[in-house]
């Protein structure tokens, strides 16, 4: 049966302490799986629709635990590929209330499997199948796997799917902002839907207003039809060329935050694209989807399953 969503690019390890606070001698860590088109891979599953992924594992055995987890949350592995490198590493950093910083076992520090996808490893026969193409802006960083991307993106963009990009921005990659956006240019002149956090906002447009960045990347890429700025406890701001919406985030006590924005954005892929809900109710939706996932560890073990899901909007007075 052909996928309905492909997510390609960085697909790692997180390793996440059992408690919040500095790296310590004696810190107890979980590995989780991770990478964020990975977990957008996954958490689309879980809502009920087709999944599949493009990217590379390390032939050791953390590579093969995350392909393996992939199959088994019934994501399609057609598309990924075994290299002879070590599997990236994400260390997170936990404070108190649940927010998390990264850095990273991965290019620009060392070379790791999923960085080394080329374009002639690119399954592009999954992105025939597809609706839509979702791809990291931190796939974006380092080739080949920011050739194999780009060329990826082309591709779908060229026969009219739908192309949703995240920057997700990490200062452990990129650096800087300005440096960030700069390399990124070519990778949102390929895109139809863009995604991102109010922190990277800040950091790349040198805004805090989500209408204004909506606007500046609008303006800068004709081609973008839908602008999503994700605002943490304030909600989501979503623009597309004909409306704007705003709803407010659903308060929860927040175990971990990490993989929340993955987790809106697959609703949002869910909702208003795979399943055609207004912008309004997508939103909602969204950010409920979000909200669910803060309250368990880990960017994938925290996603609701689709059943889960209808009982904690139905709580809300939502209905999916």
């Amino acid at each position: 049966m052909p996928i309905e969503a492909v997510c390609m690019g960085e697909i790692l390890a997180d390793l996440i302490p059992v408690e919040p606070g500095p790296y310590r001698d004696g810190m107890v860590v979980e590995v989780h799986f991770g990478g964020a088109p990975a977990n957008v891979a996954v958490a689309i599953a879980r809502l009920g629709h087709r999944s599949g992924f493009i990217g590379a594992v390390g032939r050791d055995p953390l590579g093969y635990m995350l392909k393996s987890f992939l199959e088994i949350e019934g994501v399609d592995t057609r598309g990924v590929v075994v290299k002879d490198y070590r599997t990236s590493l994400a260390f997170v950093a936990l404070s108190e209330g649940g927010e998390r910083d990264f850095f990273f076992y991965r290019a620009p520090w060392v070379v790791t499997a999923d960085t080394m996808l080329s374009p002639e490893d690119v399954s592009y026969n999954l992105i025939d199948e597809a609706r839509i193409l979702h791809v990291s802006g931190v796939s974006t960083a380092y080739p080949p796997l920011s050739e194999a991307v780009h060329s990826a993106m082309n591709y779908a963009f060229r026969r009219g799917k739908h192309v949703s990009f995240d920057p997700n921005y990490r200062a452990d990659i990129w650096g800087s902002g300005e440096k960030a956006l700069k390399a990124m240019d070519r990778f949102l002149k390929a895109s139809t839907i863009v995604t991102m956090g109010l922190d990277e906002a800040v950091t790349m447009f040198s805004s805090s207003d989500p209408r204004e960045v909506a606007e500046k990347v609008m303006k800068l890429y004709t081609n973008v039809d839908t602008v999503a700025v994700r605002l943490g406890r304030r909600g989501a701001y979503v623009r597309t060329r004909g409306k704007e919406v705003y709803a407010p985030a659903y308060e929860v006590k927040a175990v971990d935050t990490t993989g929340a924005g993955d987790a809106w954005t697959a609703a949002f892929i869910v909702f208003h694209i795979l399943e055609g809900k207004d912008l309004e109710t997508s939103v909602k939706l969204s950010n409920a989807f979000a909200a669910l996932k803060c309250l368990r560890r880990g960017a994938v073990t925290g996603i609701p399953r689709r059943k889960e899901f209808e009982s904690f909007v139905k709580s809300l007075g939502l209905s999916v």
